[in-house]
This record gives structure tokens, C-alpha cells and sequence, in this order.
């Protein structure tokens, strides 16, 4: 006999990861990775003399309640710290948001394609999943958005920059949208690339947090600080909020490491800031470099671009550039057959892709 699994197992959806790794060139080459958003510089040396210190006390427990970054979250956003929560990684705040408010008869509405996490929240409380396509340009249709609401929708979430299509909008739409959203529907923005966007001040939004007191701002540590390793992300949220995903997230569920390289990473903006100006530099690089190949993207406000492929094979394609040992994500995988998203490195990196991709098409 097997084992008996629920049936809401079968109906989450396995999360995409990317593929290509099998087709490694010969030669001991090494792999360029650019298939999943993250930044090509370590993180700042004190942050890794702040982990290395901390390993002594790998024995404890961490702090459940991750007072000292919290603190510094609360210090540096202007905030009270009872409106900071932290997870294992932004994924791990998500899904305790919906195990906290979606159920059997509950609907969550969200953009497609957009972050791939997205189907798996509805999927494993058993609510309703409302998508909504994005415009001609590959942003969030917030008018369409807004007619997907219902009366039992609990939970909307908007991707800005969306992922993958690397596209954003204004803070002022989104003001408009939670002014028009019931008050006991939780809207959640997704800020994962939030510093890596040109369009206004990172910190724009968080003015909207006094204004709406349903909103959620969901932020990540993994992106433009580098620590992906280390899964740790954050939301500013009302208390409510907090409380509630607290409760139904296990105990000690962010380690001690990312606590400390978190807190210790705040600290240094000013080498966020230098982050984002060589991401900016790069992501014109490759943009531009796309549009002499003859292939179209979105508007990138991220670390990476959303590129139309046209009428060619995409599998083809991305077996072609895996092998030559550069690896990015397939469209088909992240809710639109006929892209790729492609990570920005640095420029050996970025010009390496290129080389890649011309020989590919070729």
C-alpha cells in the first residue's frame, strides 16, 4: 500500500526551478547563473564577519521574536516594531498569510504570470485563485484587478517590480487601488526588487502604510543585499498581521545566521546604493544589447529582463544557451511560453550572455 496523501497535495503546483544544468559545457567551464534574480557581489565583508561571530553560538536557539532586527527594521523605517514581522525569506510570510486568511470558500486575486509562489497559496488552504492577465505592456491591469474582487475575496496581492516581468508601477496607482479595496481584504504588495527600481524613492510606499491599514508590505533581504543563502525577508504590516502569521508559523523558524546578517547588512546603504547604480548600468547594457538582436522586453524596473522570443523554439533556445554554460529561466515555466528571464551579472558576465545568445540564435 502507499501512503495516503491529502488532496490539496496533488493540486499545488511543483515550484519551477531552473533547468539547463545537465547540459554544463565540457571542460570544467563553469556555469553562468542567471535564472533566478540574484545579485552577482557577495555580501558586504561585515556582514560576513557578523556570521562567522555568530557560529559560536550555533548551540542556542535563535531569538524567536529577532528583536534586534526588527529594532533596526522599526529604527530605519519609522515604524513601531509591533508592525515588523520576519520570516524564513519573503516566501515564508506568504504562506503564513494565506494559512492565516484563506480557507474553503475564501478567493485570492493576483496578476498572471507573476511571482510563481502565487498558485501555491490558494492551492494549499483550498480558496479560489482569481488571476488576472497583465496589460499590453506586462504590467498589473489594476482596473482588471479590481473587477476580480468579490465578496469573498480576502486576499490581493500586486508584484512591484513584477516578477518575471520585471515591470512597475507608480506608488499613486497603487494608493488609488487600496483606497477603493474593502478594508477587510488584505492587500499585499510585493517589494522584492523594490530598491533596484528608478521610477520613485524605494521608500515611497511606505507612506501608503498609514493611510491603509489593510496593506502589506512585503520586502526580502535576498535580493540586492545578497542573501539569498540565508532566507530572510520582512513585512511592515499592521500588528494584526504580525500576530496573526506568528501564530500559525512554527517556532524559531528564522535562524540565527540570517538574523544577524540582516542586521548587520541594514547598516551599510551605502553599499546598497552602490548595488543598484552598477544593476542600473548593466541593465541598460543588456536591454540595449537585446534590442540590436532584434528581441523585445518589457520595461525592467529589477535586476533582470523579461525577453520575447517571437516565433522561436523556447526549449531550443534555452538548451542552446545551457549549453555554453549560461543558465536563465524559461517563460513556459513562469506563466508565458515564448520568453525568457534573464538574471543581470556583472559585465564579463553580461557580455558573456550575449556572446552565448548570438551563437544560440544563430
Amino acid at each position: 500500500m502507499s501512503l495516503e496523501f491529502t488532496a490539496k497535495v496533488g493540486q499545488i503546483p511543483a515550484y519551477p526551478v531552473a533547468e539547463g544544468y545537465a547540459h554544463a559545457p565540457a571542460g570544467g567551464d563553469q556555469l553562468l547563473l542567471l535564472a533566478s534574480n540574484e545579485t552577482p557581489w557577495p555580501p558586504h565583508p561585515a556582514v560576513i564577519e557578523a556570521v562567522e561571530r555568530a557560529t559560536a553560538g550555533l548551540n542556542r536557539y535563535p531569538d524567536p521574536a529577532s528583536s534586534v532586527l526588527r529594532r533596526r527594521l522599526a529604527d530605519r523605517h519609522e515604524l513601531p516594531i509591533e508592525r515588523i514581522a520576519i520570516g524564513n525569506g519573503s516566501c515564508d510570510i506568504l504562506l503564513a498569510a494565506a494559512t492565516a486568511l484563506l480557507e474553503p470558500g475564501a478567493e485570492m486575486v493576483y496578476a498572471w504570470p507573476s511571482f510563481s509562489m502565487y498558485p501555491h497559496l490558494a492551492a494549499m488552504t483550498g480558496a479560489r485563485a482569481v488571476t488576472v492577465p497583465l496589460d499590453s505592456k506586462a504590467r498589473h491591469d489594476l482596473a482588471a484587478l479590481a473587477r476580480g474582487v468579490s465578496a469573498a475575496t480576502r486576499m490581493v496581492i500586486i508584484c512591484n517590480p513584477n516578477n518575471p516581468t520585471a515591470t512597475a508601477l507608480e506608488v499613486d496607482d497603487i494608493d488609488f487601488f487600496a483606497a477603493e479595496l474593502p478594508a477587510h481584504i488584505c492587500l499585499i504588495v510585493d517589494e522584492a526588487y523594490v530598491e533596484f527600481s528608478t521610477l520613485a524613492d524605494p521608500d515611497a510606499s511606505l507612506a501608503l502604510l498609514a493611510r491603509h491599514s489593510n496593506l502589506v508590505l512585503l520586502r526580502t533581504f535576498s535580493k540586492v543585499y545578497g542573501l539569498c543563502g540565508l532566507r530572510i525577508g520582512y513585512a511592515l504590516c499592521s500588528s494584526e498581521f504580525r500576530e496573526a502569521i506568528d501564530r500559525v508559523r512554527q517556532p524559531f523558524s528564522v535562524n540565527a545566521l540570517a538574523q544577524v546578517a540582516a542586521a548587520e547588512a541594514l547598516g551599510h546603504q551605502d553599499e546598497v546604493a552602490r548595488r543598484v547604480e552598477r544593476t542600473v548600468v548593466e541593465r541598460l547594457h543588456v536591454q540595449q544589447g537585446l534590442a540590436e538582436r532584434g528581441l523585445e522586453t518589457s520595461q525592467s524596473e529589477a535586476n533582470f529582463s523579461w525577453v520575447s522570443i517571437g516565433e522561436r523554439d523556447e526549449r531550443s533556445l534555452l538548451d542552446a544557451l545551457a549549453r555554453r554554460g549560461v543558465i536563465v529561466r524559461a517563460g513556459g515555466a513562469l506563466g508565458a511560453e515564448g520568453h525568457f528571464r534573464v538574471t543581470y551579472g556583472t559585465r564579463p558576465e553580461n557580455d558573456r550572455f550575449l556572446a552565448a545568445l548570438d551563437e544560440a540564435l544563430a
